[in-house]
């Protein structure tokens, strides 16, 4: 039972739609239920949603096809929303035969199925510097859509061409809630934020040359920034940021 389908009984009752021992019976019903699923390698976490607003979502890599198509199906027949990270073709490919209305976003390496969440209040923009960043910002794009947000992307607008970004200061203005995606040295985070007065979530990507170390470099060059209002998330952690953001945008 999902908040939104606890909500509708409830909306039942009052009306009269429902007597109140039916009602009680499907929520013991509900309640006898594991918190968690054990199908021996996983353990499903179906009570997520009741307690942080979004079902659980799964991390696919490292994850067989087959575990991840079953992990999936027991997500999608419970009637929670599904969310996969770091998937592959042949992973979808295995998802699908058993969650027939599953959606496979490519460039994101996420498959979803199901309704979003309820919407946010306002806009979540993603912001990347360059094209080499746009799988860490198009998983963060994807998350916040099935998360319940309205999305703005601003594309290739790094440092190394400031007026790229200065000319769409409208539009970051606009924003509730901003997730700057970069790697390199990291630099464009802070100077989003010292252009704003939302929240900046900075993402650094392992994109860059030898002495980028994989990321570290950006994640260091964005753990200083001297801009107020950034905070960090972890190397390529584009669906973590979005997670944030939607928390954000969620708030009354």
């Amino acid at each position: 039972m999902t908040p939104s389908e606890l909500k509708f009984l409830l909306e039942q009752v009052h009306r009269g739609d429902v007597n109140i021992n039916d009602a009680h019976k499907q929520l013991l019903d509900y309640l006898r239920e594991a918190p968690y699923e054990d199908i021996g390698f996983a353990r499903i976490d179906h009570h997520r949603s009741i307690r942080q607003g979004f079902p659980e979502v799964v991390f696919g890599l490292g994850k067989t096809p087959t575990q991840i198509a079953a992990v999936a199906e027991r997500i999608a027949t419970n009637g929670h929303t599904l969310l996969i990270t770091r998937v592959s073709p042949a992973a979808f490919d295995a998802v699908l035969s058993v969650v027939p209305g599953a959606v496979f976003h490519e460039d994101a390496r996420i498959i979803s199925c199901g309704p979003a969440a309820p919407p946010g209040r306002g806009t979540v923009m993603v912001v990347a510097a360059g094209t080499s960043d746009l799988p860490v910002a198009e998983e963060a794009i994807v998350t916040a859509e099935i998360m319940g947000n309205v999305v703005d992307r601003l594309y290739d607008v790094g440092v190394a061409g400031l007026h790229r970004v200065l000319a769409e200061l409208k539009r970051l203005s606009n924003a509730r809630v901003i997730i700057v995606v970069a790697g390199m040295e990291g630099a464009l985070p802070s100077v989003v934020s010292g252009l704003v007065d939302v929240p900046v979530i900075a993402v650094p990507t392992s994109v860059g040359y030898g002495a980028a170390f994989g990321g570290i470099t950006a994640l260091l060059g964005m753990l200083n920034s001297c801009a107020t209002g950034v905070s960090v998330v972890n190397i390529d952690n584009g669906f973590g940021a979005a997670s944030i953001a939607s928390t954000i945008n969620h708030l009354t």
